[in-house]
């Protein structure tokens, strides 16, 4: 992920975005029946919470969504916070549903892509996919 080209933020302005994120975050939480603690981790493990982090595979903003990924969710504005975290809980949610709430193979998904998961009958057999997991369940617990 690159964050070079990002200015830092000082001490106000993180607090109001800090705050901002956490009211988005419950809202799609609701709205599509996720943890509040599964979305920051998702976001953490993703992005470190940078809402302009763009990954050497082209996946960008905070839930890192790749461009194709992002337009079939409706994102316009892959950089926009509400439409990036909510396009990214859409996907999470859809991946929890495809692999019956399964969240460690939800997650797989998300990071390697639902056919991966299906081809491996499981969390494929990915190093990055392997960590990614337990990363954002880790996560998850500091969170709750």
């Amino acid at each position: 992920m690159n964050t070079a080209n990002t200015p830092a933020l000082s001490e106000e302005e993180r607090t109001s975005f800090v705050e901002d994120i956490d009211y988005i975050i419950k809202e799609k939480a609701d709205k599509y029946n996720l943890d509040e603690s599964l979305i920051k981790a998702v976001i953490k493990a993703e992005s470190g919470f940078n809402p302009n982090a763009v990954s050497k595979a082209g996946a960008s903003g905070l839930m890192q969504l790749m461009p194709g990924t992002a337009r079939g969710l409706g994102v316009e504005d892959i950089f926009d916070v509400e439409q990036n975290i909510e396009g990214g809980a859409k996907y999470l949610r859809g991946m929890l549903d495809r692999f019956d709430g399964d969240k460690s193979l939800a997650l797989a998904a998300y990071n390697a892509g639902p056919n991966a998961v299906k081809r491996y009958g499981g969390i494929p057999p990915y190093q990055e996919t392997q960590n990614y997991v337990k990363r954002v369940l880790s996560y998850e617990r500091n969170y709750l």
